[in-house]
């Protein structure tokens, strides 16, 4: 899914209590690798901080950070990324954050997951019946989640007709790969190229 023509593609990065600076920080700074210069850090900018309020809230590693958009008044998204964090599995039985997420997965728009944000996607619901990869030491608790298959340690692209596309794997710079398949989905290949560059992707990240 792609936002309608002359409208910005923007990509909504989940925040809640305990997510991980680091992987908020790999998701950001792809995604504000592939803007326009001048868009960066406004409302209509391709990323965007989205999260219950717009309160500040505590990361794992001790930041503080404001998020810019709560999700009443979140705009037309072309994807929503879930990155990992100490507080995912709790953040997922949130019922707000699950009514966000369900919404956005009804309307077809695509997931990028990370980390223990697949955690928070089980509690969420979303994973049932969903082709899903993941940390190795994560598996015997998304089993639970009861996906269709589960692999360890790879990226996995689930893109079945009619669902969401759902895009999960490792956290940290692990994450990288689900970031790029996720980025080309909605911008063309040779620009998710020089946006990977930028930032300091390795060159096999993106096979």
């Amino acid at each position: 899914m792609t936002p309608p023509e002359g409208q910005p593609v923007q990509v909504a990065v989940l925040m809640y209590p305990g997510v991980s600076e680091l992987d908020v920080g790999l998701m950001l700074g792809l995604l504000r690798s592939l803007d326009v210069p001048e868009r960066v850090g406004t409302p209509d900018a391709a990323a965007v901080t989205v999260a219950r309020t717009r309160g500040s809230l505590l990361c794992a590693g001790g930041l503080v950070s404001t998020p810019q958009v709560m999700f009443a008044a979140a705009p037309p998204l072309a994807a929503v990324l879930i990155p990992g964090g100490l507080g995912a599995q709790k953040a997922g039985r949130d019922a707000l954050i699950r009514e966000f997420l369900s919404q956005q997965a009804a309307k077809r728009v695509p997931l990028g997951i990370c980390g223990s944000g697949v955690l928070l996607a089980g509690e969420a619901g979303l994973l049932r019946n969903r082709d899903v990869g993941c940390a190795p030491e994560l598996s015997e608790t998304v089993w639970g989640y009861s996906p269709a298959d589960l692999q360890p340690g790879e990226t996995v692209a689930d893109e079945q007709p009619g669902a969401a596309a759902l895009y999960s794997g490792p956290g940290g710079l692990a994450a990288l790969p689900v970031l790029l398949r996720l980025a080309e989905r909605l911008w063309p290949a040779e620009a998710v190229a020089r946006a990977a560059t930028l930032i300091g992707v390795p060159q096999q990240a993106l096979r």
